[in-house]
Parts: structure tokens; C-alpha cells; sequence
């Protein structure tokens, strides 16, 4: 049976495995005291006093009491701030020596994954009354991370021919509207019908529902396995998960004020992940300062890849600047606009340069910062060259579409001739990369594009480095993501 081979997988990954009958408030086991309340709040109180020490349970009390709130009838807006929580630890004031304090109460030990507590329940009841009226779901499996439901999994029989993937992920948006509290802390949905497995985010409609098609990374030596498999193993694994949760995850307030959240496909979560690895080998004292190229096929998300890429960036280096580079005003402000409707990832708003004495006045900054520009900002003023802006390590340079020819060093050469045909002068331009190594000598670059290889500029690679993700449009319809 499909929930059973689910249940072992995840207890090869190292879940604990429950029945959830058996902890239910009148079974042999009971954790819980009513089906209402879906935080199994023993586990968490336990498991926020072995990652919190050195607070009082006072304070613990009051982290809990936090993490229970509902906030807003809109599920989505509650998720939003448990998230926030999550990711950036709850602040409680309390009194202590007789003075005022302020507690962060981490809920998850992110820098040590096996600090947390890991538990797979099936069959996992729950109980909500919603509009006047009480519905009762049993969702198939619930994966617990110190106690909070993060992960809701929805099976279908691969035996019976009338039940697809789909109707799983219809069952889901049914949990989602009957039984709300389960929701509000949920990180990932996953469904499988045996043959198919794919994940989403708790606002992701059916299209945005995606395959998982690696485990390490390798797609060619996974893509025999079991898809159920692959994602479970590929996403699920401790360590994989926490990475997914901190760095892979972003509420979005679009233009028309609508909040959607936002996760990496299988493809995003693993440039993003080579990405950062480079990155630090690039920007090392021995570095070269070339991360490397990743090449999305058109339509796969490429912009929400370079915001991921940049979110993770900031936590992993030393108070970093990233400056991104497009080649024209409509793909800066395209680009912008996407980060800064995800601001919270960022943890901070990007900033645009609308000048060429903006761009310099930002650059010089002694640090942080996410910048955006246009290349032509880097073009001197007459014939000289550009001004050093800032000897700093720590600079990244992303530029979008890599393969354009603006982006190489490559000198273009006039040749001035008077009356007689008589060479007069030699004009040397400069490639507007030159500008901008001239202007950051130590800052590392790296390259997105959506062209295919073979009619990328063969400077890009000179500039940029070697292609450190390439996700083809074979793949890409494969995956349904263009």
C-alpha cells in the first residue's frame, strides 16, 4: 500500500513514525488533548527548551502562545507571519534581575538540523468548525518539525483508475478550507498517486504543482527512480528540508495587492545551492571572481532563481553588496520590481539607480545593499575610464541575460583617416565589462541566461566563468514550467 511504502521511506530518512489514532486525545498513546488543536504542544514545548536553554519557561510559555495565534481570517497572511517567526526566531520581552528583557526564541536550530525533532504521523486527525459548520478530515500523512504540522502529504490509490494526482490536489484545497488550523504553519504540500509525485506552496494552483526530479542533483542518474521517491529523498531529507524552509520560500505582494506564496522547483533549489557553493570559492582570497554561468531555459522562473540566489547570498556572506545588471530600462524595472515584492527574503527593500551618480554614490557605500542597474551607467563620461568606486571583496555583479555582447571585455576600434587616406588616429573603446572591473576590481560576477548554449557569445564564459546550471527546454516541457 502507497501510505505504507511513504511511511518507510520516511523512516529511512529518519522521521519518527506515529499512527495518529493512537495519539489522538482517546487513543493508547494520546499527545493531544482535543482534535481542535493540530501543534503538538508537549513535542514543542520540549523541543523549544532544549534549543532555547538558557531562557525561562515563561518565556517558552509565551513563544507557544505566539506560535498558536491566529492573526487574520485570511490563511495566507497567518502563514506569512508564523513563516516570518520560523525563519526569524519570536521575540518575547520579559522581566529578569529586575529589568526589562528581550528573548528570541528560535523554533527551528537551523545550523543543526538533527538538534530538531522529526515525526511522520498517518492518519492524522482533525477537527474545525468553519462558517456554522464542523468538518472532520484525516489528512493521509503530517510531517511534524518540533511539533508543528509543516508538511501535509495527500495519497491516491495507484490501484484504483478513477483516483489521480489530481484528485489529491483537490483534496488539499477541500483540507485547506474545512480544517484551516492545520494550514497556518504549513511549509510544503506533496502528492502522489504512485506513479507521479509533486510539491507546491499553500497558494500554488495545480500548474504550479511541480515534480521533483532529483535527488542530488544528477538528473540523469535518478531518473529511473520512483518519482515518490526522488521528491521524499530529494526534499524531505532533514537537512534538505530546513535549506528548503529558511532560503526557498517567499510570500510576494503583487501590484494588485494579492499575496501568494512562492517556492523553488527542483531546478531553482539546486542552481541556487551550486550557486552559493561557487560563490564562496570565487570570492576567496585565492578565488578567481568568476562564480560561473546559469543557463534556465526562457519561462522557467529565471528572475525568481536570481532572487533566491540573492536571499541566500546575504545570510551566507559578510554583509555582501549585490549589484544586478540588465541591458535595458524595462528588464531593471521588471527585475526590481520582483525583489522588491519580496522584500522579505531579503530581509531589506533592493534599491534602483536611476543616474550615473546614483549608481557611483550607492557603489561606494561601505556595505550591504542590493543595487539595481543598467550597464550603460557604467560608461565614463568622455573618453576616460571609469572611476574606482570600491575595492571590496564581498561585491557580487548577477547580470541578466549573460550572452549579450555588452557584457564582454572585447575593445571596439575606430580608425580615423584624413583627405588622403592617411591614418590620422587609432580609437580604442572599451567593452562595458572593462568599465565595471575598472570600477570593482575585486567584486565576482556571475551570469543568468534563458538563450541556448551554442548561441551564447563565447566572451561570456571569459567574463563569467564556467555554466554551473543548465536546465534546457527539453526539461522545461518535460516539467510543464514553460
Amino acid at each position: 500500500e502507497l501510505e505504507e511504502a511513504a511511511m518507510d521511506i520516511l523512516q529511512n530518512l529518519g522521521y519518527e513514525t506515529l499512527y495518529g489514532p493512537d495519539i489522538a486525545p482517546d487513543g493508547e498513546n494520546p499527545e493531544r488533548t482535543r482534535y481542535e488543536e493540530p501543534v503538538l504542544i508537549k513535542r514543542l514545548q520540549d523541543t523549544l527548551s532544549l534549543i532555547n536553554p538558557n531562557l525561562p519557561s515563561s518565556v517558552i510559555e509565551d513563544a507557544i502562545k505566539q506560535i498558536q495565534r491566529v492573526d487574520s481570517p485570511n490563511l495566507l497572511v497567518n502563514n506569512r507571519n508564523f513563516h516570518r517567526m520560523l525563519i526569524e526566531g519570536i521575540p518575547i520581552e520579559y522581566r529578569s534581575g529586575g529589568r526589562n528583557r528581550t528573548a528570541l526564541v528560535k523554533v527551528i536550530d537551523f545550523d543543526n538540523p538533527e538538534g530538531n525533532e522529526f515525526v511522520a504521523i498517518n492518519q492524522y486527525t482533525v477537527v474545525e468548525g468553519v462558517g456554522g459548520t464542523r468538518y472532520t478530515h484525516r489528512p493521509d500523512i503530517v510531517l511534524f518539525i518540533n511539533g508543528i504540522p509543516i508538511v501535509v502529504i495527500e495519497l491516491k490509490n495507484p490501484a484504483d483508475e478513477n483516483t489521480t494526482v489530481k484528485k489529491a490536489y483537490y483534496q488539499l484545497q477541500t483540507y485547506k478550507d474545512h480544517i484551516p488550523s492545520l494550514f497556518r504553519t504549513n511549509e510544503l504540500l506533496v502528492i502522489s498517486d504512485g506513479y507521479e509525485a509533486k510539491c507546491g506552496s499553500l497558494s500554488a494552483n495545480w500548474e504550479r504543482f511541480m515534480p521533483w526530479r532529483t535527488i542530488e542533483g544528477d538528473f540523469e542518474a535518478e531518473s529511473s527512480s520512483l518519482q515518490m521517491e526522488v521528491l521524499f529523498r530529494g526534499v524531505l531529507d532533514h537537512e534538505r528540508l530546513l535549506d528548503y524552509i529558511r532560503y526557498f520560500i517567499t510570500f510576494e505582494d503583487d501590484e494588485r495587492g494579492n499575496l501568494i506564496k512562492k517556492s523553488a522547483a527542483y531546478h531553482q533549489f539546486h542552481a541556487v545551492n551550486r550557486g552559493i557553493e561557487e560563490t564562496l570559492r570565487a570570492t576567496s582570497e585565492d578565488g578567481d571572481r568568476k562564480i560561473g554561468v546559469v543557463w534556465h531555459t526562457q519561462g522557467s522562473g529565471k528572475s525568481l532563481t536570481m532572487l533566491f540566489y540573492a536571499g541566500k547570498l546575504i545570510q551566507k556572506l559578510e554583509n555582501p553588496t549585490i549589484l544586478v545588471l540588465t541591458d535595458r530600462n524595462d528588464l531593471d524595472n521588471q527585475l526590481y520590481s520582483t525583489f522588491a515584492m519580496n522584500r522579505d527574503l531579503l530581509r531589506q527593500d533592493p534599491q534602483q539607480a536611476e543616474t550615473r551618480a546614483d549608481i557611483r554614490e550607492l557603489l561606494k557605500t561601505t556595505g550591504g545593499g542590493v543595487i539595481f542597474s543598467t550597464i550603460q551607467k557604467f560608461l565614463p563620461e568622455g573618453e576616460g575610464q571609469y572611476p574606482i568606486l570600491s575595492e571590496r571583496r564581498n561585491i557580487i555583479v548577477i547580470a541578466d541575460e549573460a550572452h549579450r555582447s555588452q557584457y564582454s571585455f572585447q575593445r571596439s576600434v575606430t580608425l580615423k583617416y584624413d583627405e588622403d587616406d592617411t591614418l590620422q588616429e587609432v580609437m580604442t573603446k572599451e567593452g562595458f565589462a572593462a568599465h565595471i572591473r575598472h570600477a570593482l576590481p575585486n567584486a565576482s560576477y556571475i551570469g543568468f541566461t534563458g538563450t541556448p548554449i551554442d548561441l551564447v557569445d563565447r566572451n561570456t564564459v571569459h567574463v563569467f566563468g564556467d555554466y554551473i546550471s543548465v536546465y534546457d527546454i527539453s526539461r522545461a516541457i518535460e516539467d510543464k514550467t514553460t
